[in-house]
């Protein structure tokens, strides 16, 4: 099959020919529709996971998948062939990832069905980052009428944030720049987004609109310290760039390190939402499987949204 691969790390994701894999017991193999482009990607193909995680070379990347059940290995109760189903890999070691023509993932951690109504290219882009966005605003939780500031929010994750936060009532602050990126987040809800510019003086921005401190921060981009220095006393902070609760020691602060947990009842809320159109899964440019390593690229230069990629 191709796939998507690094031979080692750091270096640039190739598309080459390996071996279709054999689903083991409890696993489901799955022929792939759609993927995307994610964070953690692009930090496995830089080398940062070295030493957090094994790696088994040639080491497929990818983590989000939309298809369709093509086998299922020993044991394996509740799907059936020809299931179409979503999600995310969520296996111990980095080797046998998501984009490419097949994948074999966790028949129960990982994976839901994908609902009428939801399209295989949204559903592909849906579940890494939706989970993110979602394990986010929870461990902050947001009440209604609370402020919550959104540092990273034209980026996939941030972009769902906005909107998960939106519907519940907060109060949201984003950051984005003047331009295409404000047009972007103002454009995925409804709801009224405050924005602030992070190249500017971006604690001036904040305080003019709230003098006391936001009540909340999801940080997945730029420094937590200085935007938990944000946050009015008694404030929370989450983070998925590891900026835990050691950061904020001997502040009237609390904050959690945050790392996406793809259980079956998140997905299937985050389909639902999306299906019936209370989500908009942010897929601003759509790639073959041979253009992958061009979808890393715009990445790195800081692409908006979502980068879909079609595997089939």
């Amino acid at each position: 099959m191709r796939a998507v691969t690094v031979d080692s790390v750091p270096s640039a994701p190739a598309v080459r020919e390996v071996d279709i894999p054999r689903p083991e017991a409890g696993e489901l193999l799955v022929k792939v529709a759609a993927s995307s482009v994610n964070g953690f990607d692009a930090a496995t193909a830089a080398g940062y996971m070295r030493g957090m995680m094994e790696h088994r070379f040639p080491l497929v990347v990818g983590k989000d998948f939309a298809g369709t059940v093509e086998a299922l290995g020993e044991g394996v109760e509740g799907f059936a062939v020809g299931d179409t189903v979503f999600g995310v890999v969520m296996k111990p070691f980095l080797g046998t990832g998501s984009l490419a023509q097949y994948v074999t993932v966790t028949a129960g951690y990982g994976v839901a069905p994908i609902p009428e109504g939801l399209s295989v290219q949204d559903a592909g882009a849906l579940g890494l980052a939706g989970t993110a966005a979602v394990d986010s605003v929870n461990a902050v939780n947001p009440g209604k009428d609370e402020t919550l500031l959104i540092s990273g929010a034209t980026g996939g994750v941030g972009a769902l944030a906005v909107q998960i936060a939106a519907a519940r009532g907060a109060k949201v602050i984003a950051t984005a720049r003047p331009g295409a990126e404000a047009d972007f987040v103002t454009g995925l809800t409804g709801a009224d987004v405050h924005l602030v510019d992070f190249t500017g003086d971006l604690e001036a921005q904040v305080r003019a609109i709230v003098p006391h401190g936001v009540d909340a921060v999801v940080h997945l981009a730029g420094d937590g310290a200085q935007l938990a220095g944000l946050l009015r006393p008694g404030g929370r902070i989450a983070s998925t760039l590891g900026f835990g609760p050691d950061a904020v020691e001997g502040q009237n602060a609390t904050a959690r390190s945050v790392m996406a947990d793809a259980t079956v009842q998140t997905l299937t809320a985050l389909a639902a939402d999306a299906t019936s159109g209370a989500l908009r899964v942010p897929v601003t440019a759509t790639y073959p499987l041979e253009q992958a390593p061009d979808a890393f690229a715009a990445f790195g230069a800081g692409a908006l949204g979502k980068l879909a990629i079609t595997c089939s």
